[in-house]
């Protein structure tokens, strides 16, 4: 079997929530060797869940995130959203709030090739572990920074999650519903996949650098940055004609008709895309409205943005007489772009994702066996699979301390009295906020 892309890189993963995760998860998916530094004393309640989730946190709707809403013994081990990014990954924990614990995350530097983070600008800096003083044991590291707004500017040390750096640059205004605020704009954290992605494209770029040329480098990533070349229509489109530009719904500056339109049966919808006259004709014909292409109200694509609520309505009175699944196939057959609105249980099962693999059954020993989504591509002479399941906390220190770092086994239970290793929280961090 051929090796993966990345294997034999080392990537140290100090990240939160989901850019960051994401972003290893991809490393490791290909290849790569990503070691997940936590700590037993500072549980990551945004990533692995609250490590002793009180009522109020179960019955919410972050609840879900636990299997079956069941807690469980270790609660940190069964909570998905940490489990669905955590694949391919090693975890080890160390308290880099102690002088021995950076001396360990030193040594462990001193072996790695690259050094990913999302936190907060200041937090890795604070604990002595930012890039000016990574670099004095390792020259040649990658130190990956991704804060939300950077670590420069005016901006820099602020806080931020998706649904802050989506809004400041203006995604939140351009989503919804013209007649909605943005108070009714429900949140999607595009900018956290975004993030991942591209964090995985510049590591990458920089490995290959590093390859030519024996250096190291420090790489600032603004997550809220990363989000606007996906906006680059509404902001060229000011920047060249003076128009800032307000939520459409469902519709499209170009294409029209396009929304998303009821069908036959229970809370069933097509989304329809129409971006030529020809394609208009195409469609009517489908419908058995061949005359609705000459009428002057639709003959234009100008005609029929200007007449779109009207236009709505006679699509809806025939995509409600069809199936949801059969009614986009007939479409497509007559070069329409259209497909049907699927429910996540829906997406779940869809026959197209199943045939193409796109889900694996993983396995993991807290949380059971799941239906995981996997990654958009797939390599033909290195195929890529879920080789191990996202890691319980502490699960790899024994390899982390022992094999990788030479640490005695006398050390090492030192190292569990002075509460760096550990595979359960500390009792003090577990009642943080359970009251």
């Amino acid at each position: 079997m051929e090796r993966l892309p990345l294997h034999g890189i080392r990537l140290l993963d100090i990240t939160v929530v989901w850019a960051g995760p994401f972003a290893s998860m991809i490393f490791g998916d290909l290849g790569a060797e990503v070691i997940r530094v936590e700590s037993v004393t500072t549980p990551g309640h945004m990533t692995r869940g609250h490590p002793n989730p009180p009522p109020n946190v179960i019955s919410s709707p972050r609840g879900a995130y636990y299997v079956d809403r069941d807690p469980g013994e270790r609660p940190w081990n069964r909570y998905s959203y940490f489990n669905f990014a955590a694949r391919q990954k090693l975890a080890a924990t160390v308290d880099l709030t102690k002088a021995q614990g950076r001396e360990i995350m030193m040594r462990l530097i001193a072996t790695s090739d690259v050094l990913l983070e999302n936190n907060r600008n200041s937090t890795l800096k604070k604990l002595g572990i930012g890039y000016d003083e990574v670099r004095k044991v390792r020259p040649d590291i990658i130190y990956l920074s991704a804060p939300a707004y950077g670590t420069t500017g005016p901006y820099a040390n602020f806080k931020g999650f998706g649904a802050n750096t989506e809004a400041v640059v203006g995604h939140t205004w351009l989503r919804g519903y013209p007649d909605a605020d943005p108070s009714m704009t429900f949140v999607v954290f595009h900018s956290d996949a975004a993030a991942g992605a591209s964090a995985v494209f510049a590591l990458v770029a920089a490995l290959e650098h590093r390859r030519r040329t024996g250096e190291g480098q420090f790489i600032d990533m603004s997550q809220a940055e990363n989000m606007i070349p996906h906006l680059t229509q509404a902001f060229m489109d000011y920047s060249m004609n003076g128009r800032s530009q307000t939520s459409l719904g469902n519709r499209d500056t170009a294409m029209t008709p396009q929304g998303a339109y009821k069908a036959k049966g229970e809370d069933q919808w097509i989304a329809i895309s129409i971006e030529s006259d020809a394609q208009w004709a195409a469609f009517c014909a489908t419908i058995g409205q061949p005359s609705l292409a000459k009428d002057l109200r639709f003959k234009t694509v100008i005609a029929r943005r200007r007449n779109h609520d009207e236009l709505d309505g006679i699509i809806a009175a025939w995509t409600q007489q069809h199936d949801a699944y059969k009614a986009p196939a007939t479409l497509q057959a007559a070069g329409i772009t259209a497909m049907p609105v699927l429910k996540y249980e829906e997406a779940h099962y869809d026959p197209h994702l199943t045939e193409r693999g796109f889900y694996e059954l993983v396995a993991e020993p807290d949380a059971g066996v799941h239906l995981h989504p996997t990654r958009g591509f797939r390599l033909s002479e290195t195929p890529i699979h879920v080789r191990s399941p996202g890691p319980m906390l502490g699960e790899h220190n024994r390899y982390v301390y022992g094999h990788l770092l030479g640490y005695s086994a006398a050390e090492m239970r030192r190292f569990k009295e002075e509460k760096h290793i550990g595979k359960r929280y500390d009792a003090a961090a577990m009642t943080v906020g359970t009251s």
